[in-house]
């Protein structure tokens, strides 16, 4: 199992109270070094474009996550493949990268989970890294 470090984004720094579906959110602050504000707004404002709330309150598509991401000069990577074994966090490429799993985004760091709860644990679908 890999390494985890609490890290919430600056979620709590920017006011924010209470539960979020905003896991999106934080590991794009978390990667890309962004302000949660900022993060936050530029997600929202995408998924009000792409004909959804205004909110990230209750997660964003994956498609909508990728165009923001890809602005960022971040591209999509298929997870790797192991006979009769899922990837998971551990198994990313050293750096950083954001992981998608089921109903959850993560931002990984030399392997290690970088997030509110541990979810190491969940298999990863693929990535998205820096250019």
């Amino acid at each position: 199992m890999s390494d985890f470090y609490y890290n919430d984004g600056g979620r709590v720094e920017s006011g924010r109270r209470g539960i979020a579906g905003d896991c999106a959110v934080r590991a794009m602050a978390i990667a890309l070094e962004l302000d949660y504000d900022a993060c936050y707004k530029e997600i929202a404002q995408a998924n009000k474009d792409n004909g959804r709330a205004k909110s990230v309150r209750h997660g964003v598509m994956k498609d909508v996550y990728g165009a923001v991401l890809k602005r960022h000069g971040w591209v999509w990577h298929s997870a790797p493949k192991f006979k009769g074994v899922k990837a998971r966090a551990e198994d990313m490429p050293d750096g950083v990268v954001i992981a998608r799993q089921a109903r959850h985004f993560v931002a990984v760091i030399d392997g290690a989970v970088h997030d509110i709860w541990n979810c190491s644990h969940k298999m990863v679908y693929g990535y998205w890294a820096k250019v």
